[in-house]
């Protein structure tokens, strides 16, 4: 399910001020303790792991953890289901955000990959 506009706004009011969101997504993490629901915010500068709301996963409560925009998501592992490495800890992402982590990476690592925007003006 997509991260809704809603969503995205509440995550920009907890970041640092002029930082451009490019993509968010949600990951479970599943390392020890136990699994918990987080929002990955990948920006111009920085990647930013955010803690949820109990009864809402896709609410975002606070910062968790952020690191350096050159920072790698990928490679995407299948492990049962598609996990990324974040810090030292195995984050379960849904299938459809494969291709985002894909994305953030390009952008970061080698953006002459990325298609050009077919409509700019927009």
């Amino acid at each position: 399910m997509p991260v809704s506009a809603a969503i995205r706004e509440r995550c920009r009011a907890l970041l640092r001020p002029g930082e451009d969101i490019r993509y968010v997504f949600p990951a479970l993490s599943l390392g020890p303790p136990h699994t918990a629901p987080f929002l990955v915010v990948v920006t111009d500068r920085s990647i930013t792991l955010f803690s949820t709301k109990m009864f809402t996963r896709n609410e975002p409560s606070g910062v968790w953890a952020t690191y350096p925009r050159r920072t790698r998501l990928g490679p995407v592992e299948h492990r049962g289901s598609p996990t990324i490495e974040l810090g030292g800890t195995v984050y379960e992402v849904d299938d459809e955000y494969i291709a985002v982590v894909a994305a953030a990476d390009a952008e970061a690592f080698s953006p002459g990959d990325l298609p050009r925007d077919p409509l700019p003006d927009l």
